[in-house]
C-alpha cells in the first residue's frame, strides 16, 4: 500500500475509489453469517485481486480463500496465503504450475467434474510423487458446469482420484443461477437447492466407501440468505466484499453498500440531447450490462456526486472505448444538470468484479471521502 493522502480533485480520472469504511463493513456482514450458521468463510478474492484487500479478508491473512485464475493463486500465495481452492474445472496444461504451487508449502485445490480431468490430475500426483487435492464440481442449478449429485459417473469419478493418487477432498457447488432471485425468500430457496445439491453428493460418495470431508457451497446472494447449512462445511462468496448494482438489485445489499466507484470527469455536453460527456468509457466502467434484465435498468453505471451521493435517475446510457454518455433514466422526466467541464462525478458499477478488472489499482477513501492510500491490484491467468 502507497500512502498518497490527496484530495478527489487532485486525482487522475477515470480512476478506481474504494472506501474503506463500506468495504469492511460489508466484510463484516458475511463473516458474523458464516459464524451464526457454524460454517467456515472462504473468500473469494477473485473480485479484489489485491494483497491489501485480503489482508483485511483472510484470517490471519493466510486463508482459507478461493481464486479464479492460477495467476491470483501464484500472487496470493507469495503472500503467504497456505489454503487456496482454485474455483475453475482445472486445464491439464495447468498441472504444472498447481504442483510448483503445492511444493512451496500452499494447499492448492483443484475443480474436477469429468474422468479425463481426474485421470489426469491423477497422474500428474503419482508422477511427482505429490498427491494434488480435489474437489468434485457439483452442478446445482444448471447454471454452468459441474456433476448432477445424482450422477453415477460421481463415484466413478471419485473413485479415479481417490485410488489414482489423488487426495479426494469433496464437492463443491455454486448457485449462479441465484444472481437472478430477486429477494431474499427466492435466494433463501436457491440456498437451500444449492445445500441439498452438495450434501446428496457427499453421502452418495460416502456411500461408495469414499472420503468426503469438505462440502462446500456459496454465492453472495446464498451466502446472505441461508438459514440452515446442516452438512456444510463451508460458505464462499466474492462480490459481497465490494457490492454492485446486480446486487442491489436483486436486494441483496442496499445502495450505500456499494463500496467501489470510479472517478470521472465533465468533458463536454449535447444539451439539445440531454447528454453530459464523460471520460469513462467502456475501458473504465466494464461492458457489462448486468442490470439490463432487471426491473430497473442502470445502464452501464448509476451517476453520483464527488461526494457519492446518488443523482436520481442519472444514470450512464451508453459507453464507447474512452466515452461516457450520461442521461436521464428513460420515462424518468429527471433533468441532467448543466454541469461545466472538469466536474467530477462517481459512477457505481453493474458488475464490480468486470469495472474493478479495469483498473491497476483502488484510490482507497475514509469515511469523510479523504484519499488515505493505494492499493494495487493485478490480472492475468
Amino acid at each position: 500500500m502507497t500512502n498518497t493522502r490527496r484530495a478527489i480533485s487532485n486525482l487522475p480520472t477515470p480512476c478506481a475509489l474504494l472506501g474503506e469504511r463500506r468495504m469492511m463493513r460489508n466484510i463484516d456482514r458475511l463473516a458474523k453469517r458464516a459464524e451464526g450458521l457454524g460454517v467456515t468463510l472462504r473468500p473469494h478474492l477473485k473480485t479484489c485481486k489485491s494483497l491489501d484487500v485480503a489482508q483485511r479478508l483472510l484470517t490471519g491473512g493466510v486463508g482459507p480463500a478461493m481464486v479464479s485464475t492460477l495467476a491470483e493463486a501464484e500472487v496470493f500465495a507469495k503472500a503467504g496465503v497456505t489454503d487456496i481452492t482454485y474455483g475453475v474445472g482445472i486445464a491439464l496444461n495447468k498441472l504444472d504450475r498447481v504442483l510448483a504451487l503445492l511444493r512451496r508449502g500452499c494447499r492448492l485445490t483443484v475443480l474436477v467434474d469429468n474422468a479425463p480431468q481426474a485421470r489426469a490430475v491423477a497422474e500428474a500426483s503419482r508422477a511427482a510423487g505429490l498427491p494434488i487435492p480435489a474437489l468434485l464440481e457439483i452442478d446445482s442449478d444448471g447454471h454452468r458446469s459441474g456433476l448432477s449429485p445424482d450422477d453415477p459417473a460421481l463415484v466413478e469419478i471419485g473413485r479415479l482420484l481417490d485410488e489414482g493418487g489423488t487426495e479426494l477432498a469433496g464437492v463443491l457447488t455454486h448457485a449462479g443461477e441465484s444472481y437472478g432471485a430477486v429477494g431474499q425468500a427466492a435466494q433463501t430457496r436457491f440456498a437451500c437447492a444449492e445445500r441439498d445439491a452438495a450434501v446428496h453428493a457427499a453421502a452418495h460418495l460416502r456411500g461408495a466407501g469414499l472420503p468426503c470431508p469438505v462440502v462446500s457451497v456459496g454465492s453472495t446472494p446464498t451466502a446472505h440468505a441461508a438459514a440452515d447449512l446442516t452438512g456444510v462445511t463451508e460458505l464462499r462468496a466474492g462480490v459481497y466484499v465490494f457490492c454492485d448494482l446486480v446486487m442491489a438489485g436483486i436486494g441483496v445489499c442496499e445502495i450505500d453498500d456499494l463500496a467501489l466507484s470510479v472517478l470521472t470527469s465533465v468533458i463536454g455536453a449535447q444539451k439539445d440531447k440531454g447528454w453530459l460527456m464523460v471520460d469513462a468509457g467502456w475501458m473504465a466502467l466494464s461492458r457489462d450490462r448486468g442490470t439490463a434484465a432487471q426491473a430497473v435498468d442502470q445502464g452501464y453505471g448509476v451517476v453520483c456526486d464527488v461526494e457519492g451521493n446518488v443523482l436520481p435517475d442519472l444514470i450512464v446510457a451508453q459507453c464507447s472505448q474512452e466515452h461516457g454518455t450520461i442521461a436521464a433514466r428513460p420515462g424518468s422526466g429527471a433533468e441532467v444538470p448543466d454541469l461545466a467541464p472538469g466536474t467530477l462525478l462517481r459512477i457505481l458499477p453493474n458488475h464490480v468484479c468486470a469495472t474493478a478488472a479495469q483498473h491497476e489499482g483502488y484510490h482507497v477513501l475514509d469515511e469523510e471521502g479523504n484519499v488515505t492510500g493505494y492499493w494495487e491490484r493485478f490480472g492475468g491467468w
